[in-house]
């Protein structure tokens, strides 16, 4: 009875997950809106190399602002690690110091 309940949830599960991941599907390689004679809407490919080109140049003419990314900030890629890391570090410490003793750690040993 309980093999029936388990199998049924899964295909269940499976099929509601189709259905929901069918459902967010990105249109990425369309930059604007294409109307019947073929003409684009905004923002066209014109327009992103201009304002590429403007983004360059900005940073090429200010060098001191960096690329804006706050590498060591807690919201940043090296202090998301850092927190990350001694979250984890700390969860696996605990686990190697419980481990050390206990019902089935080997004899002699701590």
């Amino acid at each position: 009875m309980n093999t029936k309940i388990l199998l049924s949830a899964t295909i269940l599960s499976v099929l509601l997950a189709g259905t929901i991941g069918a459902t967010s599907v990105a249109f990425a390689q369309y930059m604007g809106n294409v109307g019947g004679a073929g003409e684009t809407g905004a923002y066209t490919l014109e327009e992103v190399l201009k304002i590429q080109s403007d983004r360059i140049q900005i940073a090429e003419d200010n060098p001191s602002t960096g690329s804006g990314t706050p590498y060591l900030d807690a919201n940043g890629v090296v202090g998301a690690s850092v927190i990350a890391g001694a979250v984890f570090g700390g969860i696996a410490g605990a686990f190697f110091i419980r481990g050390r003793s206990g019902k089935y750690a080997a004899m002699g040993r701590g």
